[in-house]
């Protein structure tokens, strides 16, 4: 039996009647834009809002770190890995919408220097946006400097992209591998890691309905839990709307998870970002009101 949250880990939980974002609280933050009302009145929702202190950097997902569980029964946390993704993540971000629900997103820090209009489109929509290392390489497999540079130029990359916003003090490590020197050095920034509590391996999949199949079967098995999936995968995101559905149907709730305090980027990492992907990033304008086609 899974124990309940330790009350040192200090994680606040409120229920919520409708989706509000917490993402960012801290007060050097600018205000964050509220999320629109919900008008689906069959929606899937948002059951919960729990917020965590990840001040010790504690970890979460049972496949590796099992001191805490904050879901109930039929409670899910939807988490995304290695967007954002062109095409794929507006479809994941549309579904979520329709559903009035929420989610978190890993982000990869070079594709969210490719794609910085589409982070802001995450962001506004008032999803957590975590980060997923900066060229989603194997830690466990670089020298400490290297993988501490791959951690924290992700970091940069998605605060950039947000517009210098602090981001969300959540991380997850490529392939869920974690040395322990590394754990050591998300407590020391106060980042709190995410596993899984079970894999959709959607990346192995062509279908959207294998995706949806391989999710609702896990979750039959393990009653709850937090999901992994790729907002990066074509499937996954063709088959976002027919998950949501099929959750609803199922019973299933959904936690938004937010953190208390913000993570900011370290100049040195950030000044290297720039220099690799290039200036403007923060400041850019959505691409549709910049570039228009006039040719037809």
């Amino acid at each position: 039996m899974r124990h309940a949250v330790a009350l040192a880990l200090a994680v606040s939980m409120s229920v919520v009647a409708g989706s509000v974002w917490a993402q960012n609280t801290a007060s050097t933050n600018a205000a964050k834009p509220a999320a629109a009302t919900c008008n689906n009145p069959d929606a899937l929702g948002v059951a919960r809002t729990i917020q965590i202190d990840t001040e010790s950097g504690p970890g979460f997902g049972f496949e590796h770190f099992k001191a805490y569980d904050f879901l109930r029964e039929k409670e899910v946390v939807l988490t995304f890995d290695d967007g954002p993704w062109k095409g794929n993540t507006e479809k994941v971000l549309k579904a979520l919408a329709d559903q009035c629900t929420k989610a978190v997103f890993f982000e990869i820090g070079k594709h969210a220097g490719y794609y910085p209009e589409i982070v802001k489109q995450v962001m506004a929509a008032g999803h957590t946006i975590g980060t997923h290392t900066w060229s989603h390489k194997d830690l466990s497999k670089m020298p400490f400097e290297e993988a501490k540079a791959e951690i924290e130029k992700g970091i940069a990359a998605v605060s950039i992209a947000e517009g210098n916003q602090a981001v969300a003090p959540f991380f997850r490590f490529p392939a869920l591998r974690h040395p322990p020197e590394l754990v050591k050095y998300m407590a020391d920034r106060h980042i709190a890691m995410f596993s899984t509590d079970f894999d959709s391996f959607d990346f192995k999949m062509r279908k959207p309905e294998q995706v949806v199949a391989s999710v609702m079967k896990k979750l039959e098995k393990h009653g709850k839990g937090i999901i992994l999936m790729h907002d990066f995968q074509h499937a996954t995101a063709d088959g976002a709307a027919d998950l949501l559905k099929q959750l609803k149907a199922g019973g299933y709730k959904v936690v938004h998870v937010t953190g208390k305090t913000p993570v900011e980027p370290i100049a040195e990492y950030k000044d290297a970002v720039l220099k690799e992907m290039g200036g403007g990033l923060d400041e850019a304008k959505p691409l549709s009101s910049v570039i228009k086609d006039i040719s037809n």
